[in-house]
């Protein structure tokens, strides 16, 4: 294959193949560049000018490691494995590229993508959490994507182990869905390998998106970067389940700088896959309990249509939230109460009350319990 003959593709997945390659390097190499005089000036070909012969004098060996580089990574291999793969590479001046990440500080340079990204049109909420979840995790994952996609969401998630898979498993088990999955590494490599399977599904329903060529390995450092892509694609983060210091609390993270709502799944404070959601529901994120809590952040609640019935008190959020998962377990005393918060008596006290008012507790003889049906305040 000649250079002539290469599609300027190759030769930006080559580029994105570079070892010490970032999306703010890659997008600074083809501002006012065609793809082979980028890849030119990476190569050393080329004399470079700024903002490139800037960074060169501030990375003395990042010439010399990109020279190597371009041996190592040729465009014409690189397009070769884009095809073998069915890859599409989609850069920020193209129509297909997700207008949701346009605006975003962290715009990835270019996307390989198999599938097709218009499905990104409709909503879009990411359900994501640990690698280790529990079988109850798990299967909160699947109900949330299976009741999502039936109302016509397209469910996000990473494909990983654990919460991300059962979540696009749920997706997939509805006729029509169209579930996204963002992954860490170059999409002829299904990782883990037992979702060989599962990502091929969901490519042929909905779109697989890596911010890496065909060929690239799932280092670790790949997986918070992909993060930030699957935080600006979706309207609202769920967080199924999450470790004190699990990887989807960096997906939170993200989401939350992008005004993003975040939600998550109340767990047992005995449990360690449920630290991560509780900290974030204490630190004022909405709870998920059911999927029409997830509808309502969207605005699709649709709890009053028909005959069913329609729970009509406000979700309680954070602290309120907690409150009353610990009064659902057994009833509490306002003492106990500030034991297991933290608040003041004061604060707990206007805790309560607030929550007296909306229907989540009553109290009997100086102890709180929960009410879980609305039906039982008449």
């Amino acid at each position: 294959m000649t250079g002539a003959s290469i599609p300027g593709a190759g030769y930006v997945a080559a580029l994105a193949s570079f070892d010490r390659m970032t999306a703010t390097r890659l997008r600074a190499l083809l501002r006012d560049r065609d793809p082979q005089e980028a890849y030119a000036l990476a190569a050393g070909r080329v004399q470079p000018s700024d903002p490139i012969a800037t960074l060169f004098a501030e990375y003395a060996d990042l010439a010399q490691r990109w020279r190597t580089e371009a041996r190592r990574h040729r465009p014409a291999d690189a397009w070769r494995r884009c095809v073998e793969a069915g890859v599409d590479v989609v850069r920020p001046d193209d129509a297909r590229f997700p207008a949701q990440l346009l605006g975003d500080p962290a715009c990835p340079a270019v996307l390989f993508v198999r599938g097709d990204l218009d499905v990104l049109d409709a909503r879009r909420v990411g359900i994501v959490g640990t690698r280790n979840a529990t079988q109850q995790g798990r299967a909160t994952a699947a109900r949330f994507g299976a009741e999502l996609a039936e109302a016509g969401v397209v469910v996000v998630s990473g494909l990983a182990r654990g919460v991300d898979g059962a979540a696009h498993r749920g997706a997939l088990s509805v006729d029509g869905s169209h579930p996204v999955g963002i992954v860490g590494n170059g999409l002829d490599q299904p990782y883990p390998r037992q979702h060989a399977e599962l990502w091929a599904r969901v490519a042929a329903r909905g779109a697989l998106v890596s911010e890496w060529p065909p060929g690239t390995p799932p280092d670790a450092f790949r997986f918070p970067l992909r993060n930030r892509i699957l935080a600006a694609l979706v309207e609202v983060l769920v967080v199924v389940e999450s470790r004190e210091r699990g990887g989807s609390l960096i997906t939170a993270k993200e989401a939350g700088e992008r005004s993003v709502d975040v939600m998550a799944v109340p767990g047992s404070v005995h449990s360690p896959a449920s630290a991560g959601t509780n900290r974030l529901l204490s630190d004022g994120a909405a709870p998920a309990t059911e999927t029409a809590d997830i509808l309502v952040a969207l605005g699709l609640d649709t709890r009053r249509a028909g005959r069913t019935r329609f729970d009509p008190r406000p979700a309680p959020r954070g602290t309120a939230a907690a409150i009353v998962e610990s009064c659902r377990s057994q009833p509490l005393t306002l003492d106990a109460v500030v034991d297991s918060t933290g608040l003041s008596v004061a604060d707990a006290a206007m805790a309560v009350a607030r929550l007296e008012r909306d229907g989540w507790l009553r109290s009997t003889g100086g102890w709180f319990e929960a009410i879980d049906e609305w039906a039982d305040l008449a």
